[in-house]
């Protein structure tokens, strides 16, 4: 008897003009795209139409105008932009099925004013909101809110388990039937049905009650992308979504399992959370047109962007040959996981430094495949058949173009296949994404 086939999740990133570190520079990437409204709902609508669970929104708060190698200030964007919250509220009377995920940092937001904004886009798309949940790792985000550096990570991560709880308590301060709307009784909501959380904490202080009405998906849903040990065990007992870096299918089904494998000590089945990898597709009506399209894109790289790229992770390398070896990490800074993801794959290639920053400046080291339509879906179904993956968080090299190829030529082979959904299972984010409601303190 044949076992059903799991249906492909997808997420659509949002970042910047592509996941293309020079992407604003192709004729069909709008250049002024991120300071306008229509540039997200455009990739929002052709997501929608592509019947995606999720559009995502990262977040950096800051304004990078590092100036290394000299000249590159100017040249790309990081961070900025329009403040994710506010245009997820504005998304969402524009769209009807799509979820709406956003980035807010535990290390510089306070939990009351996180819980009240994402249950108030959850109650304006009708259920489709979700958090992305982050600790920051940089000090450029740290001067902004009066330090001088970030941060350790142990603190920080101490910080985010405390934080996710005080959120998650004040997003079940009401019951389902709070709300009573009794003209004839005179009762506007039952006082009884109201829960203050009184919260205190190592880090927090919080009474509560959170004044919005329950969520019609329980709360909004949660994603974490840590993969630092403190990561993924917050990820294992918070998360409903994960996204993870993963370049083989070997690599990313070992993660997935070891992530999996930390849910049952919080008391937590395995299908509660959904993991999904970035992945890069490149699409060509022919494996050599793909190929070409590739060389193109990375071909079109300004070599500032991509030595201000590397200069995160090794320094300044402008007195370095372009087409020399890579050197070691950095020692000066405490530096993200993929960071050694980053020097392992020069060393495992026998990259030059032109070629690292040709291939991470395009994917941020995720999964880039490039060929067919057909090709891109045997990639997605093996990743699937191997349980490396519950789907992908889809990363446009170049938006919308990119998206827009993505879903008129490779979504049709994925439901040819049984692969992927032919129209939404329901009309929150929760349903859609196959997850159970959570219970309620009520």
């Amino acid at each position: 008897m044949s076992q059903t086939k799991p249906r492909i999740k997808l997420g659509l990133s949002m970042a910047g003009y592509g996941y293309h570190h020079s992407a604003w520079l192709h004729p069909e990437v709008p250049a002024d795209g991120v300071n306008t409204f229509d540039f997200y709902l455009e990739q929002a609508r052709i997501a929608e139409r592509g019947l995606f669970d999720m559009a995502f929104l990262a977040d950096f708060v800051t304004f990078s105008m590092i100036d290394v190698p000299k000249g590159a200030s100017g040249r790309s964007l990081r961070g900025g932009g329009f403040e994710p919250l506010t245009l997820l509220a504005a998304l969402a009377p524009q769209t009807r099925n799509i979820g709406l995920v956003a980035t807010a940092s535990t290390t510089f937001g306070v939990p009351f004013h996180v819980a009240r904004a994402f249950a108030s886009i959850d109650q304006l798309s009708h259920g489709r909101a979700g958090w992305n949940v982050v600790t920051s790792f940089q000090d450029e985000e740290a001067v902004n809110f009066g330090s001088r550096a970030i941060l350790d990570k142990s603190s920080r991560y101490d910080r985010a388990e405390e934080f996710v709880d005080v959120v998650t308590g004040l997003w079940d301060s009401m019951a389902p039937d709070t709300f009573l709307y009794d003209r004839e009784s005179g009762r506007l909501f039952d006082p009884a049905k109201v829960r203050a959380l009184n919260h205190e904490g190592k880090h927090f202080s919080v009474r509560g009650p959170l004044g919005t009405p329950r969520s019609v998906q329980g709360r909004p849903i949660i994603v974490q992308a840590g993969a630092s040990e403190e990561g993924q065990e917050l990820a294992a007992r918070t998360a409903d979504v994960v996204y993870s870096v993963q370049t083989s299918i070997a690599g990313a089904a070992r993660f997935y399992e070891g992530l999996k494998s930390r849910m049952a000590k919080h008391g937590r089945a395995r299908d509660q959370m959904k993991i999904m990898p970035g992945i890069l597709p490149v699409v060509g009506g022919t494996e050599e047109e793909a190929q070409r399209k590739f060389r193109a894109m990375q071909e079109m790289i300004d070599p500032l962007v991509g030595l201000r790229y590397l200069s995160a992770l090794f320094g300044d390398l402008s007195d370095h040959p372009l087409d020399g070896p890579v050197p070691d990490l950095r020692k000066d800074k405490e530096l993200a996981t993929r960071a050694q993801l980053i020097l392992d794959l020069a060393r495992k290639n026998d990259w030059s430094i032109r070629q690292l920053y040709q291939r991470t400046a395009i994917g941020n080291t995720h999964n880039v495949v490039v060929g067919t339509p057909e090709q891109i879906a045997d990639e997605m179904q093996a990743w699937m058949e191997n349980k490396a993956a519950d789907g992908f968080n889809f990363l446009p090299a170049l938006s919308p173009l990119s998206l827009r190829e993505f879903v008129d030529e490779v979504i049709p082979v994925l439901q040819k296949r049984g692969l992927y959904r032919t129209e939404y299972e329901g009309t929150t984010l929760r349903e859609n994404l196959g997850l159970e409601m959570p219970p309620t303190a009520h």
